[in-house]
């Protein structure tokens, strides 16, 4: 009996040891695995990600149409320039008219009285002017007695000019070409000074308004020719070209651009119609470009960081050129091939480890 529970205590024993070290073996293998994982992982760590893109000679498409309103070339809205009731109008809404043309006649009776006494006093002056001459040469009045007389003479003429031109004006006159778009007045109606008379357009010739971006109106000067469609009429384009650009941007930084259209004979195009102009540049040679956001900051920094040997970030200075929508043409500073970085450069210095995500 003592010897088979000797037995046992060894087997027991012997059991024990072997769990023991198979335990040990277990919890040392497990450990090597975790160290390898952390030194892994700790690698990863250090290294930032980023995503990047291959930089490339593309050729950049110029041609761009914008939307804008027609205006006529010229407008004039006309008001009265004396008191007095119209006699007759002599044109209607619609009338084509010329330049120096009569378009209404207003009672000159008054301005007629006007004018007859201011040459009646200019002829007293007259005889004043005479006397007073006549007196000098005697010694009967001073100098500057004649030279008042000669003063109210000067002043009765200019009321006599100033009457004549009342008198013409009440034969109210076109100053330009073009259509009589709206009439305000009746025969029989009493107008005053500054009273609206006619609005006179002219659409012989119109203005396309457009507004342009900064990138934009850089390519454009004036006198450049430009395709102009109209949205009523699809199938046909008109021939304008630039005829003023703003030195100044407005409050939405856009520059306006006016282009003057040639109407076609029968006055298709109206003022008001919604049109556009197409602006077409020739092809230029291939130019690297690269997406906007791979500049450190903004643009202007004029900054990016490229991939080195070795996935090391490296700054790179560049001289930026035009931006188009979301890219950006580099003139100096990138070649055909190099990697720049595109996200991720906020946590970037010059020699950080980068691991690059497509």
């Amino acid at each position: 009996m003592k010897k088979r529970s000797f037995k046992g205590i060894i087997i027991t024993t012997v059991i024990i040891i072997t769990s023991i070290g198979l335990i040990a073996w277990v919890l040392t293998n497990n450990k090597k695995k975790n160290e390898a994982k952390v030194a892994v992982a700790a690698k990863t760590s250090s290294d930032v990600v980023v995503k990047t893109f291959t930089v490339t000679k593309q050729t950049v498409e110029q041609n761009f149409g914008v939307n804008g309103n027609f205006a006529p070339a010229a407008q004039m809205n006309f008001a009265s320039e004396n008191s007095g009731r119209v006699i007759r109008v002599i044109v209607d809404e619609g009338s084509r008219v010329r330049r120096g043309q009569t378009l209404a006649i207003i009672d000159a009776g008054t301005l007629s009285i006007d004018l007859e006494s201011a040459q009646a006093n200019l002829q007293n002056a007259v005889r004043d002017q005479q006397r007073y001459e006549n007196a000098y040469k005697t010694g009967g009045v001073t100098q500057q007695q004649l030279d008042q007389a000669r003063l109210a003479v000067q002043n009765a003429k200019s009321r006599v000019s100033q009457s004549r031109i009342r008198v013409g004006d009440a034969n109210v006159r076109a100053s330009i070409n073009g259509i009589v778009n709206k009439r305000y007045i009746e025969p029989g109606a009493y107008v005053s000074p500054g009273t609206q008379l006619f609005e006179i357009v002219d659409v012989s010739r119109l203005k396309l308004n457009v507004a342009v971006n900064e990138t934009q109106v850089a390519r454009l000067k004036v006198g450049d020719k430009v395709q102009v469609k109209a949205s009523v009429f699809p199938d046909k384009t008109f021939t304008g070209r630039v005829g003023f650009i703003a030195a100044k941007s407005d409050a939405s930084l856009n520059f306006p651009v006016e282009i003057e259209v040639a109407n076609t004979a029968a006055n298709q195009l109206k003022a008001g119609m919604y049109g556009t102009a197409i602006f077409d540049f020739p092809q230029t040679a291939p130019v690297i470009i690269v997406p906007r956001n791979a500049f450190v900051g903004s643009v202007s920094s004029n900054q990016v960081f490229v991939v080195d040997a070795g996935n090391v970030a490296r700054t790179r200075k560049v001289i930026a050129g035009r931006v188009i929508g979301d890219q950006v043409e580099v003139l100096q500073g990138l070649n055909e091939g190099d990697i720049v970085i595109t996200s991720g450069q906020i946590n970037l210095n010059d020699g950080s480890k980068v691991s690059t995500i497509k």
